[in-house]
């Protein structure tokens, strides 16, 4: 009898999931509360059509179709229902309270301070009178953030005490529970580490480094791989990630640890008990070391030991497009682009007529060129050369 894996989430975010599954032969069960998900239109896959976030929901159907194991990619939302299906059924997966360390900023820092990881100073608010009380411990700018989201999705940075209410009330509407994470603004090139921990062993897979919009929202707008930066900087970058992945709990499965490297050493941003998104294990990790980070993840999901050894080494990059509120009027070149030696993907989700925003999460974003080159270098400059043969015309 074939293993049955289930996939939280059925959108582009968990379509490498989906496929890989399938070309392991594996019996795949996805799970999306949207019937016209992208993953739903894959061939010889079971369907249910449920929130990843109903636990009971998602638990009836896991054991309904007997799966072996139980996965997402790329996603906090559905991870605390991972842990629920996991421990009901002993399937291989994080533990409840890991989940929650993982998906509440807040837990997550508490635990982190607990065992002496790096981070910055923090507090937990949830008025504004708590945060203008809670604002006098931070001598200068800070950032203020939903305790419980992802994708960049409320994060303020405050350099100015006229923004103070804003960046509340914007950081607030993005929570789920109504928490606000404030912390000191930390400054520093910002990577991020990607790992496999397997039987309690933290391996680091890839150091990634990151381009971001800067303030306030702080949008990731690139990433490349192998890390540039000096090699006693990525040694204590990967001791960083290895404790935060111990102090939160993980003893099987992915982790997406972001990093800033500040003066006084590298400090964790945030940890994410699964694969990272912005099709960093996805693309560039295969890219840049051979290792297939996806069919990592969903050997340890059904108890088996993965193959991480790098075959290669190489570089890998993917760039996003910048853009501005308005509609798209034309877009042209992307033939030209995909002919680029090294141009390993193009995508693009927009359309002529199609409204699109300025840049305030990464939700927003209107598309990607992916690249491969035998160093980090060489696949960003061939992002860029294949960027400029398209031609994005937004009107206003």
């Amino acid at each position: 009898m074939k293993n049955k894996i289930m996939i939280l989430g059925a959108s582009i975010l968990q379509l490498p999931a989906i496929k890989q599954a399938k070309a392991m032969g594996l019996d795949v069960v996805a799970v999306d509360m949207n019937p016209d998900a992208i993953g739903f239109k894959e061939e010889g896959i079971e369907k249910e059509i449920i929130s990843t976030i109903d636990i009971p929901g998602v638990l009836e159907a896991a054991r309904k179709h007997k799966i072996n194991g139980i996965m997402t990619l790329a996603s906090d939302m559905p991870m605390r229902t991972v842990a629920a299906v996991a421990k009901e059924m002993d399937l291989v997966g994080i533990d409840e309270q890991t989940a929650i360390r993982a998906t509440n900023k807040y837990e997550m820092r508490k635990a982190l301070k607990k065992a002496g990881v790096p981070i910055p100073a923090f507090s937990k608010v949830s008025s504004f009178d708590e945060l203008e009380e809670c604002i006098k411990q931070f001598k200068g700018k800070f950032i203020t953030k939903p305790a419980d989201n992802s994708g960049s999705r409320g994060i303020f940075l405050v350099d100015d005490i006229s923004k103070v209410r804003e960046a509340f009330e914007y950081s607030k509407a993005n929570s789920r529970n109504g928490d606000v994470v404030v912390e000191e603004f930390m400054e520093g090139p910002e990577v991020s580490v990607e790992t496999l921990t397997i039987d309690g062993v933290c391996h680091v897979i890839q150091i990634t480094d990151k381009l971001t919009t800067g303030a306030p929202h702080f949008v990731e707008m690139g990433h490349s791989q192998p890390s540039q930066l000096d090699q006693c900087v990525q040694e204590r970058i990967k001791n960083v990630a290895i404790a935060a992945n111990k102090a939160i709990g993980i003893q099987n499965g992915p982790s997406h640890t972001e990093i800033i490297v500040t003066n006084e050493g590298p400090k964790i941003v945030e940890l994410g008990a699964r694969l990272g998104g912005d099709c960093i294990t996805t693309h560039l990790v295969p890219l840049s070391t051979g290792i297939n980070m996806v069919e990592c993840c969903i050997r340890i999901a059904l108890g088996e030991h993965p193959d991480i050894t790098q075959k290669f080494n190489k570089g890998s990059a993917i760039r996003y497009f910048e853009q501005h509120n308005g509609i798209v009027v034309s877009v042209s070149g992307i033939d030209s682009a995909k002919a680029i030696k090294g141009v390993s993907e193009v995508f693009l989700s927009i359309r002529e007529q199609q409204q699109v925003s300025d840049v305030n999460n990464s939700a927003s974003r209107i598309g990607f060129v992916i690249a491969q080159g035998d160093t980090a270098h060489d696949a960003v400059h061939t992002c860029n050369q294949a960027m400029k043969e398209i031609v994005i015309t937004i009107g206003e």
